[in-house]
């Protein structure tokens, strides 16, 4: 049994690096989410003007890892309150969002979000909404810092063992 969640966390390489580490992850898949064209590029969507956001594609065994913890985890990864920026990487393509494919896991959503909102005093930007559409990167994308080890990251290394940790059993 397999469910898949899209979750937008800034540049989409770290964000694919640090979900896949979490136990319960079965497959990543880096791409593009909720724009306006059909089979945009990344280059396309470098210039801000398709309206996608960097995706990642979680799908994830429910048995190993609920719907709220993967949120909570997804949180850990984000500043939830800056607008289309994570880390230096700006622009509408680096917004944070979650977006699901099934309406009953909306509840378990939102609660998430209003527990971490409660942490803040500033209001949370993340989008929450269905998933419209969604276009797999090309290759050179997928898995981006196991090809490149030493490729760019706005994540902080830490946050990978973090996420090796996460969701073990005890």
């Amino acid at each position: 049994m397999t469910r898949t969640i899209y979750l937008a966390a800034g540049c989409f390489w770290g964000a694919e690096h640090y979900l896949k580490l979490i136990r319960g992850i079965i497959h990543t898949e880096v791409g593009f989410a909720n724009g306006y064209t059909d089979a945009p590029t990344y280059k396309e969507v470098y210039t801000d003007t398709t309206g996608y956001a960097e995706t990642v594609r979680v799908d994830y065994d429910p048995r190993q890892i609920s719907l709220k913890l993967l949120i909570e985890l997804y949180f850990k990864a984000i500043d939830p309150t800056s607008l289309n920026q994570q880390g230096e990487d700006r622009g509408t393509r680096y917004r944070t969002g979650i977006y699901y494919t099934d309406p009953a896991e909306l509840d378990t959503i939102n609660a998430v979000v209003d527990e971490v909102a409660r942490q803040y005093d500033r209001p949370l930007v993340v989008e929450v909404e269905p998933l419209r559409n969604f276009y797999p990167a090309e290759e050179y994308h997928q898995d981006y810092l196991d090809k490149n080890p030493d490729g760019y990251c706005h994540l902080p290394l830490a946050l990978f063992e973090f996420a090796k940790k996460a969701n073990k059993e005890n």
